[in-house]
């Protein structure tokens, strides 16, 4: 199969200040099962407009596409935090046949948005994010009785752990707005400032597709993966299928955005060297 681009490797720049120490910077002992040749290195390293790069004195992982270092749509630096991260990235790109399609790169989709959309504008993203408090978990049905008592099996446990480490979370029953308090939204927004652009990218993302702070929270922190979210997220929506049967277009609807939940922690996960997985004391029931 041809592919779009003949080589794709992946390189470390210098990085600065504490950063220079770290094992995976240029010069260091590479811990990685996916060192790029030898013979690429070195024509990294005749490329000084890719050497020098870095965003913000941090990042220092590039893309190379038969030479070239790879951009973002805005024309940055496609730069990366972590060399596992560049190698899930160049590998979408290794699998690009004769023309890119970029339904199938979405790590490479959510770098591009951390770089141009969210770098600079962390405080702004992180309102969005946190416009999710209005949390799909804290909206209970009153009837019936099964679905009740399934999403206070489900969903409590969720709530209860995301008010021992940050805030309770007022819940109502019904379509009735509920209200946080200005306390507990000031609690939520300290947990996102924490986050980097990349995270702050995906948890965007895990928000949208849950409807849900606390899951995209949980899905951060691995105290879920993605599928689990996602299931209590269509709590309600299952249980209707249950009785009534599925719609077929609905499905494969949830199918796709499932799909982008799951590249949304494999993201979170490979931009902090962390294994993707539920905390081992968590399902979803």
């Amino acid at each position: 199969m041809k592919r779009f681009y003949k080589e794709v490797a992946v390189f470390a720049s210098p990085l600065e200040g504490e950063a220079a120490s770290r094992s995976d910077a240029v010069g260091g002992v590479v811990v990685s099962d996916n060192t790029p040749p030898r013979n690429s290195l070195h024509e990294f390293r005749r490329s000084p407009a890719v050497a020098g790069s870095t965003l913000k004195g941090r990042v220092g992982f590039f893309i190379l596409l038969d030479g070239k270092s790879a951009k973002t749509p805005a024309r940055a630096p496609l730069a990366l935090p972590t060399r596992a991260l560049a190698e899930a990235i160049a590998e979408e790109w290794r699998r690009q046949g004769e023309s890119v399609r970029p339904q199938t790169m979405p790590l490479s989709k959510l770098a591009n948005s951390a770089i141009d959309r969210v770098a600079g504008r962390e405080a702004e993203v992180a309102e969005q994010i946190l416009a999710y408090a209005n949390d799909l978990l804290c909206y209970r049905a009153a009837a019936p009785a099964e679905l009740v008592a399934r999403q206070n099996a489900r969903w409590d446990p969720l709530l209860e752990w995301v008010a021992g480490r940050y805030a309770p979370l007022a819940v109502g029953t019904g379509i009735a707005h509920v209200p946080q308090t200005d306390e507990t939204l000031a609690a939520y927004r300290r947990a996102l400032a924490v986050h980097d652009a990349f995270a702050l990218a995906a948890l965007h993302n895990a928000a949208t597709v849950t409807g849900s702070l606390v899951l995209a929270l949980a899905l951060a922190e691995a105290r879920l993966d993605a599928r689990q979210a996602f299931a209590l997220s269509r709590l309600d929506e299952a249980f209707q299928a249950e009785k009534w049967g599925a719609d077929a277009e609905a499905e494969s609807r949830a199918c796709a955005l499932e799909t982008e939940l799951v590249a949304a922690e494999r993201f979170i996960r490979l931009a902090k060297h962390e294994p993707a997985g539920p905390h081992p004391s968590t399902s979803s029931g």
